[in-house]
């Protein structure tokens, strides 16, 4: 929402939100009601009926804008969500790669664990007796 119009866009939000309410249709409905009984009120038909077909002109006009104005808003929300799932979809990328690496690297630790149980058994390594460190004997 750009600084400039940002007052503009929340009553035209408001509208769009109202727009779409049961207050709404009760209004619309007794308008429609009101502006034929100004014939029967004396006001001359044509008049009443040229004013009616304005007013719903200029109405049907501001309903496509604000249809448009909500389909944007929507889209900019997608664009943003769709961004999300691309980053998501990317930390998901790089979890498998780390997975596969860390497999990999636990198959080479297996490897390595195999090759010197053998070095030992062998009697070409042989350990000091306190713990791990190995002397290799060649």
């Amino acid at each position: 929402m750009s600084k400039t119009f940002a007052p503009l866009e929340k009553i035209s939000f408001k509208l769009i939100a109202w727009v779409g309410t049961p207050y709404s249709v009760i209004f619309h409905t007794l308008l429609f009601l009101t502006v034929p009984t100004l014939a029967l009120m004396g006001f001359e038909l044509r008049a009443v009926l040229i004013m009616f077909t304005t007013w719903l002109s200029i109405e049907a006009i501001y309903l496509a804008i604000f249809i448009q104005m909500s389909v944007n808003r929507n889209t900019e929300s997608l664009e943003e969500v769709e961004e999300d799932i691309e980053d998501i979809q990317e930390d998901a990328t790089e979890e498998e790669e780390a997975h596969k690496v860390l497999l990999h690297i636990g198959h080479q630790m297996k490897t390595i664990q195999h090759d010197l149980d053998v070095l030992r058994k062998s009697g070409v390594l042989k350990t000091n007796g306190n713990g791990p460190s190995h002397r290799i004997h060649v």
